[in-house]
């Protein structure tokens, strides 16, 4: 017996692919069906524009009320004037005149004596008109002639009273030099005096012999007794 079919056709070869192909089909139609919506013509009524009923409306005609001013308020009563006679009298304020007559005794008043207060004027040595003399130099003739012995006469004075063996006792070696500053004030008296030196020890002594100095007379600024800066320079060489 023949057989009808081809034994080499197998039909369940695809089938997985034509059930796939259904199955997304379905699911087309599916979802077309569920959001697939319709409408009903004739309840839906827009109604007509019509164009002419807008020309033939009326607008009323509104009228603005004027409200009238107010009333001007009334007049002021006039006040009422209140005559006074002139009966009474009035005292006259008499202003006593305060000119002293030739009679009345004139007090007098003590005069007020106001002191003068004197001011410390410092005139520099090199420009003092009248300097201040040293005693010993009372003779000298002529302001240089007297700066000259005074200075000479200081200068004589320190290497008398300068105790030289201080600075080997310090330590120290070699020259020395001090600076002293200083002020004969208007009585003639050494004010003021300053000293530096290399060493605390020396400034003390220069300052203690400057001390020493004997009061001068006060040198004169047009004819008046000034202070008078001076200053002046020791300078020494200590033997090894």
């Amino acid at each position: 017996m023949e057989l009808k079919k081809n034994p080499k056709a197998n039909v369940g070869r695809n089938s997985s692919l034509y059930f796939a192909i259904g199955l997304a089909l379905m699911l087309f139609l599916t979802n077309f069906a569920i959001n697939y919506k319709t409408y009903d013509k004739s309840d839906i009524d827009i109604g007509q524009l019509n164009l002419d009923d807008l020309d033939d409306e009326e607008i009323p005609i509104t009228e603005q009320l004027q409200t009238p001013p107010p009333p001007p308020p009334p007049p002021a009563a006039p006040e009422e004037i209140e005559i006074v006679e002139d009966e009474e009298e009035v005292e006259e304020t008499v202003i006593e005149s305060t000119e002293v007559d030739q009679e009345t005794e004139i007090i007098e008043v003590e005069e007020v004596e106001v002191e003068e207060v004197e001011e410390d004027i410092d005139v520099p040595f090199s420009v003092i008109e009248n300097v201040p003399i040293f005693p010993g130099c009372e003779n000298k003739k002529g302001n240089q002639a007297k700066k000259d012995c005074m200075s000479e006469k200081i200068k004589k004075f320190v290497n008398k009273k300068f105790n030289t063996e201080l600075a080997g006792d310090l330590g120290l070696s070699g020259r020395q030099r001090i600076n002293v500053i200083f002020k004969i004030d208007k009585t003639g008296k050494v004010v003021g005096v300053r000293s530096r030196a290399p060493h605390p020890g020396l400034e003390k002594e220069a300052a203690r012999v400057i001390n020493l100095l004997p009061r001068m007379k006060p040198g004169k600024q047009r004819g008046k007794a000034v202070n008078v800066p001076y200053s002046l320079p020791i300078i020494f060489q200590v033997q090894d």
